[in-house]
Formats: C-alpha cells, structure tokens, sequence
C-alpha cells in the first residue's frame, strides 16, 4: 500500500531513547559519505509546517549509492539475518544493480551496474541499520549489536511495521535517516531570503526533466515519458549544476527518501519524488509514505548527521492520521 497525503494534519512528538554501544570487528572504513552543511539554526518553518530545525547538521550530498550499500552488504550480510538483500536489487525492474553469490554464511556482493545509482529496494529498517553501521564506525561482523542493531537507533531485531514503527532515535545517534523537518530544510530552505522554494532544485518554477551536467534546473521525474527510459534511474549528482540551496543533489527526482516521520501509527515518510512518478510529487507541499517494511523501485534513502546530539531535545515528528487518500501508481 502506498499512500499520499496533502500537508494538513495534527503532530505527534517522538521521545528517544539512549543505548550504549558494543563495537565489535575491525572498522573496515569502506566508504565515505560525503556531507553538506545545513545551518541557520532555528529557521522558520514554511506555511505547511515543515523546515524549522533548532540545530545546525549535515546531510547527505547524494542518496546512498549502490557501491556504498555493497560495501555494507559485504561487511554485515554474508548471512544476512535481516534481509538487508533484496534479489530484485539485481535484476528487476529499475534495478540499481547488486548480486548476491555463494551461500548463506559466505554470502558475497558486487555492483553489477553503475555504482553511482542510488540503492532502492530497501525499507526502512535497511536504511536504520545501515545508519547505525556508519555510526559504529563500519565494522565487519555478523547483523547484531555493535554491527546493525544498535547505535543511532536500538533495532533488536526489528523487521515487521509494527516493530519498526516503534524505533526513535537514540539520544546518542550520530549516522541517522532524516527527521522530516531535516530533509524539508535541506531541501527547500533558502537561507538568503530566510523563505523556502516550492522545488528541491533551487527554484520556483518547474524543473525539466531532461538529463543535464549544465542545465540549473532538471530532476529525474516522469512527465510523460522517463528522463532515461533504459535505466530509469539516474547517476547520482548527474544534475550537476542542479542542487538544493544547501548543496545537496537529487532532492527532487530519482528515487524516494525515507524520512522519520510516524504517519497514523502505521506508515514511515517519504520525500522528493522519484522517476517514475509526475512533478507534483517533487513540490514541498507534497509528501508520500509507505509501510516501514516495504520495499519499492522507487524508494530509496540518503543519511543526515547531528554533530551534537545530545544537545537536541525533540527528534522526530509523527502524525495522526487524517485525510489519507489513495494514490493510484499508474499514469
């Protein structure tokens, strides 16, 4: 189930909780993520809500990428007792590009496309654990505690929705998937008029769609036909000269992001729109959600990073329920 909401709806603040860590293996320092800066703490929200953030921190510069996430496949999933592997990550439709060999025990992963594909096919919880591997400093070793289960959130295991829509951020959480007021910040927040753009890219006016390294303006949505209709996906920061205020590629287009968000007790945000759906879905006064368990073509993830965790009060933001309308996928 897949559902779209317009921003109208009551809040719910998430509590966090602390843990303390077990580091284990060696630190395989595998991957870098690169970060950009989000400042102008304690901005305004926009007219919908979202955006105000009380603390400076950092996000991603790009979703995370198929050559990033094969790293964390190889350094936790030669078993993968989570699931962190998704078979259709091979082969399927809009597939990024990974492939699983040997057996259960010995597992082995590599990038069969282009490692600069963001990953999809992932739910929620894969995007938890591979924020707590980066918090644990990528060590190598069995999914468990000190790998994947603890860290920035304390996962225990946790697979279905329920279990997952019960995980806060940890106090002492360092690698996290997004509050939505961190991702909506970084996205639309423009700084030097203290106002927020209605498109990820730095504009009001409607990006196009076509793939360019010079245009200032372009995402990879569907508008009436695919921005690459062989791969679907794009490379990413292939918009080169297309970013948000903040620097961040890809905000709008590609690929969903999950966000934190608790949607009617049931669902987990998403953000940004993707190829295969229509410009509207890029727009800040739009946003998507999905069972935390669910794993689509069109939903992947980027990492932000709280520099002084503990100084922050309030984490998350949930809602109740209200208005929720399906949304028909096809065209």
């Amino acid at each position: 189930m897949k559902i779209r909401k317009k921003l109208n709806r009551a809040l719910v603040v998430l509590g966090a909780s602390c843990v303390s860590l077990a580091v284990i293996g060696k630190a395989s320092a595998a991957i870098t993520i690169p970060m950009v800066p989000v400042g102008n703490a304690g901005n305004a929200a926009d007219t919908t809500g979202f955006g105000s953030v009380a603390y400076a921190y950092n996000i991603g510069q790009t979703d995370v990428t198929a050559t990033q996430y094969t790293a964390f496949l190889n350094a936790v999933a030669k078993t993968d007792t989570y699931g962190l592997y998704n078979s259709n990550m091979a082969s399927n439709f809009a597939a990024a590009g990974i492939s699983q060999s040997g057996s259960s025990g010995s597992y082995a992963y590599a990038t069969t496309k282009n490692g600069n594909f963001p990953i999809n096919y992932v739910t929620w919880g894969d995007a938890a654990r591979f924020a707590n591997w980066l918090t644990n400093n990528q060590p190598v070793g069995a999914e468990g505690n000190g790998t994947t289960e603890t860290g920035s959130y304390t996962l225990n295991g946790a697979t279905t929705d329920a279990a997952l829509i019960a995980i806060t951020r940890n106090a002492n959480a360092d690698y996290v998937i997004p509050t939505e007021n961190e991702w909506y910040k970084a996205a639309y927040y423009n700084p030097a008029s203290s106002s927020y753009y209605l498109y990820p890219t730095s504009s009001n006016t409607q990006p196009s769609n076509v793939l360019s390294a010079t245009g200032t303006n372009n995402a990879n949505y569907y508008n009436g036909g695919y921005t690459d209709p062989t791969n679907y996906l794009t490379s990413v920061g292939a918009f080169a000269d297309t970013t948000s205020p903040y620097g961040a590629y890809d905000m709008g287009g590609d690929v969903f992001q999950w966000n934190e968000s608790v949607y009617s007790g049931s669902y987990r945000g998403l953000r940004g729109g993707s190829f295969y759906f229509y410009l509207v879905y890029l727009q800040s006064g739009f946003f998507d959600l999905d069972y935390p368990s669910n794993e689509y073509y069109f939903i992947g993830f980027r990492v932000s990073q709280v520099p002084e965790p503990a100084s922050i009060g309030v984490l998350g933001l949930g809602v109740a329920g209200m208005l929720v309308r399906r949304r028909g996928v096809g065209r």
